[in-house]
């Protein structure tokens, strides 16, 4: 009996032993090693998905690898590898105006109240609803409760508040006049996922302000605006968006050249993210030309690359390895005559000489000689395919014996007339210039505008200016006839480049002054009913032409080419460059 107890004695001791072993060598044993990137840089700045309240970062140095033109899957992931050109400023989206680079990646991490549609309407977002007073002064948002931060963190109305109080405060230095218009705009935290708006006056385009990012109040709790642009926050960005920060990488370790995106999974948890998403991660590659990016997606070493210039665009026509994807530009090119420059200009005032130099210009001419595969020819100040553009404006077709006779029966104190000629024996009526910037199609157009001109025994000259000057001339009306680009968006108010009231410190540069059409800009700025707004618009757009006030030459085009392995991409409005990334959802890596 008693050896019988030794030998289960001894037999619970070695059972201890053993086990005593097996939890030694699990607590000593590595964890397995994360699977390597095909392209890893030299060194990296990793960002954990789950960012502590006071970002920090840290730097991990790797073995460098060769850079390899990989497939769309890397390291067993989906990837989209992107091409930039520029440099990373501070991934936060209250700067990214002031930077392409920041705009397109912030746009996959954070997300407004509002968003546009494929239609360019506004749409919720953050917000769930929002209502808008009979005076059109109060905008109340009940704001969506099942939305957190990528740290876990619930989204409230404080987050809106303080962004907003940043954006607000006399030291932002972020883009002037976006914090010059949300100091006129009061925000009120009603309930803890209720925001309300106050406006100085009305603003039907009120809702497209507000697709600016929101921040996370918790991760930058006492940060003003002084300190906010040298803030860690910027290089380990929080949102609420579809993509996190996975990684920022160097290949050199003397700046960025690598973003990594990484679907977030509190985003999975939303009904909208529960679904799609089949591409992973979004690789961000930066270079500093051009032709590097091209180069790049040639060889397949890139999946995906849209250029800044319009003349850039043209290296885009023929890729064999890619699909190209186009829609229009949220910008017009336009002829803008100068109602102020002189009395030896004033003859732009009479609207009976910018009729003729409308109806004895051909635009389809030199728009498709000198922008093809750039831009499609316009025919309104406002963007096409927009619910405030009317479709069938009656454009007059060109006729220059029309516009010559226009010109010679227009009532004015022409000098060669009023010495007794007759008007019909003058050689030379008026003589201008027209200033544009020195882009050699641009160039070409307006030398070809000129060319047509000369034909209404009109002296015109054309004056190429290097971009800074160019600039310079344009914003201090110091030009006769200007051939310029207008930046437009979803919300067809253009209040701002075709009000009276614009000039000459704003962006009427022309300083147009047609009271008929002011008026009919103030009552759509004024109307919070698209239905209504749209009948104004049309309106504004039909007297724009018949009083020719200004001259729509091109609309370009944007231009986004995408490896033919990456399915599903669609482009439709296109608000701002970083809207290509709007059916992200939908796309998928083929075979």
């Amino acid at each position: 009996m008693q050896r019988k107890i030794q030998w289960q004695l001894i037999a619970l001791v070695f059972s201890v032993i053993i086990f005593g072993v097996a939890l030694l060598t699990r607590i000593t044993t590595s964890p397995p090693t994360l699977t390597q990137t095909a392209t890893p840089p030299a060194t990296e700045v990793i960002t954990s998905p789950i960012v502590p309240s006071t970002p920090q970062t840290e730097t991990v140095i790797a073995t460098p690898l060769p850079i390899e033109a990989s497939t769309v899957v890397v390291d067993d992931v989906p990837t989209l590898r992107e091409g930039l050109v520029g440099k990373v400023q501070r991934l936060n989206p209250l700067y990214a105006s002031l930077n392409p680079i920041d705009a397109d990646v912030t746009s996959l991490i954070f997300e407004g109240l509002i968003a546009i549609n494929e239609y360019g309407e506004p749409i919720p977002q953050l917000a769930e609803s929002w209502v808008i007073s009979s005076d059109g002064l109060e905008y109340v948002f009940s704001l969506r409760q099942d939305i957190l931060w990528q740290d876990g963190i619930p989204f409230t109305a404080d987050d809106v508040l303080y962004t907003m109080s940043l954006l607000q405060q006399p030291a932002f230095d972020g883009q002037r006049e976006l914090g010059e218009f949300w100091r006129t705009i009061e925000t009120e935290k009603l309930r803890s996922h209720v925001i309300r708006f106050r406006l100085a006056q009305p603003l039907s385009s009120f809702l497209a302000n507000l697709t600016v990012g929101i921040l996370p109040e918790h991760a930058l709790r006492g940060t003003t605006a002084e300190t906010l642009a040298n803030h860690p926050f910027n290089l380990s960005p929080i949102g609420t968006g579809a993509y996190q920060l996975e990684a920022l990488r160097s290949s050199d370790g003397t700046g960025i050249s690598q973003i990594d995106l990484r679907v977030s999974p509190n985003y999975r948890q939303r009904p909208e993210g529960a679904n799609g998403y089949a591409i992973e991660r979004i690789r961000f590659m930066l270079f500093s030309t051009h032709e590097e990016a091209i180069t790049s997606l040639k060889s397949g070493a890139i999946d995906a690359y849209s250029p800044l210039k319009m003349i850039e665009r043209l290296s885009l026509v023929g890729l064999i390895n890619t699909n190209t994807y186009t829609s229009i530009a949220p910008t017009v090119g336009i002829l803008v005559f100068n109602w102020e420059e002189g009395e030896e200009t004033r003859f732009f005032r009479e609207q009976r000489v910018r009729i003729a130099l409308q109806r004895g210009l051909n635009r389809t001419n030199p728009v498709e000689a000198n922008l093809s595969n750039q831009a499609i020819l316009a025919d309104s100040p406002i963007l096409t395919n927009t619910w405030g553009y009317k479709v069938g404006i009656s454009y007059p077709s060109p006729d220059v014996a029309q516009a010559l006779g226009i010109l010679q029966n227009a009532n004015m104190d022409t000098p060669n007339v009023s010495e007794g000629v007759s008007a019909s024996d003058v050689t030379e009526i008026y003589a201008f210039s027209i200033i544009v910037p020195e882009t050699p199609s641009l160039v070409a157009l307006a030398r070809e505008v000129a060319t047509q001109w000369s034909q209404l025994k009109l002296n015109v000259t054309v004056e190429p200016l290097e971009a800074t000057v160019y600039k310079e001339r344009l914003e201090r009306g110091e030009f006769q006839v200007a051939i310029t680009e207008l930046d437009l968006n979803a919300d067809p108010d253009v209040f701002a480049y075709w009000h009276v009231g614009q000039a000459p410190d704003g962006k009427n540069y022309g300083a147009m002054a047609d009271d008929r059409l002011s008026e009919l800009l103030e009552r759509a700025r004024r109307d919070p009913y698209s239905i209504n707004r749209m009948q104004l618009y049309y309106q504004f757009q039909d007297l724009f032409t018949e009083r020719a006030v200004a001259i729509p030459l091109y609309y370009p085009l944007f231009t986004y080419n995408v490896n033919k392995r990456i399915e599903n991409v669609q482009l439709g409005f296109i608000n701002s460059p970083s809207d290509r990334f709007r059916s992200l959802k939908e796309w998928q890596v083929g075979s």
